[in-house]
């Protein structure tokens, strides 16, 4: 079995949905609120955990109920939590996020403990024994001193930061991974104007551009692949990205299909694509920021669309 460790934010989320965001000085009703786990390391890992891969997750919530909560949750669909530690000294970060009709996110959050651990909190051997790591949004020396216990334990490392890219100078951390994940505002800082073909060319990295409602592009050293996404109507993106970097990951490292042994850059780029597609589509159709399909549902998903034609 492919063992994945996911390292960053975990989170607890409230969800408000409204019509639309007020104006300064302005009122909302809120048409529901909902409160799950949230926190990007933590929504890969449990879509990870769902369909058959081995998944522990390193970060930190506080010692409270929300930091409780989140913990069970993941406990609950299969992820290793040996490595989510405890903060007596801070809260479990909370994230409000405001959700309006068109599915569009506006994310209110506290600090919290979210990037309390450290990479010397992290047993060594989490890492080190290990298939492949995939780190999310954190402090960028973590980031950086796991990725080199990965590359020393001979692992393949893939990277989201998402939109802490623009706060936060991860250095060279983003051409030493196997697999970067950038939406295009990202991929303009990430490469500084560069064209994706050209920063990849004569390397061993892949680079995923996610492009929202209209897809995603995978760029690797003499190969672009595209894929247009699918016309869903959204109702809360929140997670969507997550979602889709799951179903990426489940299918390049071989879960998704149950194959054993796959090289990244070996993978099928098309597929891991039409996979990551769907998984985040049908995560923005849901409320909530843990939404990614499972492996049955996605399937199904697109078994209707190839009979429809």
């Amino acid at each position: 079995m492919v063992r994945v460790v996911t390292a960053g934010h975990v989170n607890w989320d409230v969800t408000l949905r409204v019509k639309a965001l007020p104006e300064p000085d302005g009122e909302a009703r809120i048409s529901s609120l909902q409160r799950s786990g949230g926190g990007s390391a933590a929504n890969v890992a449990a879509a990870l955990a769902t369909y058959g891969t081995a998944v522990e997750i390193v970060g930190s919530v506080g010692d409270d109920e929300p930091g409780f909560l989140a913990r069970r949750e993941l406990d609950r669909v299969g992820v290793d939590v040996s490595e989510l530690h405890t903060v007596r000294t801070a809260d479990t970060t909370v994230k409000y996020l405001i959700v309006d009709a068109a599915g569009e996110v506006m994310v209110l959050g506290n600090e919290g403990a979210n990037e309390a651990f450290e990479a010397d909190d992290v047993r060594p051997g989490v890492v080190r024994e290990a298939d492949h790591l995939h780190l999310t949004g954190q402090r960028p020396a973590t980031a950086d001193r796991l990725a080199d216990r990965a590359r020393d334990g001979g692992l393949t490392v893939s990277f989201d930061p998402g939109r802490l890219l623009s706060e936060r100078d991860y250095g060279d951390l983003l051409d030493r991974v196997d697999v970067l994940f950038v939406n295009r505002r990202e991929a303009e800082i990430a490469l500084a104007g560069t064209d994706p073909a050209d920063a990849v060319a004569g390397t061993d990295r892949v680079l995923v551009v996610k492009r929202g409602a209209n897809g995603a592009a995978v760029y690797a050293d003499g190969t672009v692949v595209e894929h247009p996404g699918f016309d869903v109507s959204p109702v809360d993106t929140t997670g969507a990205g997550d979602a889709f970097d799951a179903g990426f990951l489940a299918v390049v490292l071989g879960v998704w299909d149950g194959e054993e042994n796959v090289h990244i850059r070996e993978a099928d780029f098309e597929r891991a694509l039409e996979v990551a597609n769907v998984c985040g589509a049908m995560a923005a159709c849901e409320e909530g920021a843990r939404q990614a399909p499972s492996r049955a549902e996605a399937e199904a998903f697109l078994a209707d669309r190839d009979a429809s034609g």
